[in-house]
């Protein structure tokens, strides 16, 4: 959770509506003064102009509260000296404040400060934006450079409640430096380069380290404890930390040195003139300080760990984008090791292979859906009475271009962590309906993911695919997992209702792998249960096993439902699970997948 826009080093000011504003406290302010008048400013103006600097030089920061429903804003009690108004009412709303805001900086103001949309959960959007402001007449053309940085402030309905930031003077030279170094302006509320920044320094930066001799190295640093801190404390108290860290780091910051924040838990360093040799130096250095260092917060002092991953430039990474990625991999080794750990970048090392190997496979995959290359292959489900099959389950393959096929274990949960299991289960879905229209008197069942359980787009898809034609839906199971099941019961009992609605039938598969309380099982209007082949594949050799089996049977048979058991291996396992009264048998024993092109055409 980002809460950047919050400043360590406050003082606490009380204003009307009992609201805290931070009112930074200063020791010099030296820094302010009115932006370069153009040569056309009348003797008035400067004298204004004059006047203002005064002002500034005893006190150059003003802190407020923006109410966004009634466009309020409150001020703490030195901004008219800071905006050298005689009377506050001028900006005593958003409105007004920026109507004194030069016409072509108006929307560059607003740009920086749209909230955009919040993720679940975040209590806060920090922003930051420079522009030139005319404190005086409206069409007057003396002007000032303000620094503005702050946070929207997010209600329990998810809305926009209130903005608080503070808007300091800068010098237009201060202005113009940032420029000349980064191509824009870079500080952000904890004098570190934002999300939006750092990557723009960095490849300022790259762009530098082409021309001129020797490394530097990037440091990417993740707060080990913070998701323990949240849990324990609340992400307020989690906020504080991230906050402290980020000053704890910038304390053992060189000359030369650039800190930003790359995501909500984690900070990059840009360490300059510090080539792979002296990398681990530079990161211990980071550690120990953050180890070392109490956290005082508002609920108690805590301590905080980091881990470090670090890259080589130009030696390892030479475009931003491989800057991040190489760091965010040493980063995730260093953090398997112990709670503070240090690791570098290796080019050619197993963690890369690994990875260039799961890049492989999800390009594959997409391929394989553009390319038609989804195959389906079936594996039998026999009566435990006949032994013959009923129906088949729809196992996937993907298809190479050699014609070799990929079992599932082999490219699923790739497409999981690449968030394509939609797109599998659409294409299953495809495959399926198709080979129904084909066989008239075939019955199949299909594994849907925990993705599709919850997707609105899929159901509809069911539909169009048979037309709402019962007899295809009617020789139709479809399977969702216990663990399913177990993450949000009422969404797998609605999932369940609208298949039953249409004319399917449907199993939870994998049944007693998550341990799903029997007292679940009667909500769910399920027709068949899956047990797990855990509990099958020693089921000759286990009593355990045997009384599970006989207890989830006769549970099953108690509402109704039929049973099925997996990894079914030899004749007397089968024999023991036709005794205790199972429906279906399935495993290797009754037969290898066999492809949907080999099927019988009687069926």
């Amino acid at each position: 959770m980002d809460n950047s826009g919050k400043n360590l080093g406050l003082a606490r000011l009380e204003i009307a509506n009992d609201d805290e504003v931070s009112v930074p406290v200063r020791t010099s302010a030296n820094d302010a003064a009115v932006s370069r008048l153009s040569n056309e400013i009348d003797a008035n103006a400067i004298s204004k102009a004059t006047s203002l600097i005064g002002s500034l030089s005893a006190f150059d920061e003003s802190s407020y509260v923006w109410d966004l429903a009634t466009d309020t804003v409150q001020w703490s009690p030195n901004a008219a000296q800071v905006f050298g108004f005689d009377d506050i009412s001028h900006i005593a709303t958003g409105q007004g404040f920026e109507s004194r805001i030069v016409c072509e900086h108006q929307s560059r103001r607003r740009a920086a400060i749209a909230p955009g949309s919040a993720a679940p959960k975040v209590r806060s959007i920090p922003y930051f934006v420079q522009y030139r402001f005319r404190p005086g007449a409206l069409r007057g053309t003396a002007s000032i450079w303000l620094e503005e940085h702050g946070q929207w402030m997010i209600g329990e309905d998810g809305r926009l409640k209130k903005a608080r930031g503070t808007i300091r003077v800068v010098s237009e030279s201060f202005v113009a430096e940032q420029a000349a170094q980064f191509g824009c302006d870079l500080l952000d509320t904890m004098s570190q380069l934002n999300r939006t920044r750092l990557p723009q320094a960095l490849a300022a930066f790259l762009g530098r380290a082409e021309h001129r001799q020797g490394s530097s190295s990037f440091l990417m640093i993740g707060i080990n404890n913070i998701a323990a801190i949240n849990e324990a404390f609340g992400f307020e108290i989690g906020d504080e930390v991230l906050v402290a860290v980020g000053e704890i780091l910038k304390s053992k910051l060189r000359s030369g040195d650039l800190l930003g924040r790359y995501s909500s838990n984690k900070f990059g360093v840009i360490v300059n003139n510090c080539g792979s040799r002296t990398m681990r130096i530079a990161a211990e250095r980071f550690m120990k300080v953050v180890r070392d260092t109490p956290i005082s917060t508002s609920a108690c002092p805590i301590n905080a760990t980091i881990s470090v991953g670090g890259v080589a430039i130009p030696e390892s990474a030479t475009t931003v984008q491989q800057v991040f990625s190489r760091s965010l991999q040493a980063l995730e080794v260093a953090r398997s090791r112990r709670s503070d750990s240090f690791c570098a970048f290796e080019p050619g090392n197993k963690h890369e292979t690994i990875r260039n190997r799961r890049i492989t496979i999800a390009d594959d995959i997409l391929a394989a859906l553009d390319e038609d290359r989804m195959r389906l292959v079936l594996q039998p489900l026999v009566n435990a009475k006949t032994r013959k099959a009923d129906f088949y389950e729809c196992l996937l393959r993907m298809q190479k271009h050699d014609g070799t096929l990929l079992s599932a274990g082999e490219f699923i949960p790739f497409a999981e962590r690449y968030g394509l299991l939609k797109l599998i289960d659409r294409r299953t879905l495809e495959l399926a309906v198709a080979l129904l229209r084909k066989h008239p008197k075939l019955t199949l069942s299909l594994n849907v993911s925990g993705a599709t359980t919850t997707d609105q787009d899929w159901l509809n898809s069911l539909r169009a695919l048979t037309d709402n034609d019962r007899s295809l839906t009617r020789r139709l199971v479809l399977e969702i997992t216990e663990t399913n099941v177990i993450d949000d019961l009422d969404e797998a009992v609605a999932f369940v209702d609208s298949l039953r609605e249409l004319g399917c039938r449907v199993a939870i598969d994998d049944f007693g792998a998550g341990f799903t309380s029997f007292k679940n099982l009667k909500h769910l209007p399920v027709d068949m249960v899956k047990i797990d082949g855990a509990f099958v594949k020693n089921l000759a050799i286990d009593s355990s096993d045997q009384i599970f089996v006989r207890t989830m049977v006769e549970l099953a048979e108690s509402f109704g439902m039929e049973t099925v058991a997996e990894w079914v291996g030899d004749d007397e396992c089968a024999d023991i699970l036709t005794k205790a009264g199972i429906t279906y048998l399935q495993g290797f024993h009754f037969g290898q997948p066999i492809r949907a092109e080999e099927l019988p055409t009687d069926l």
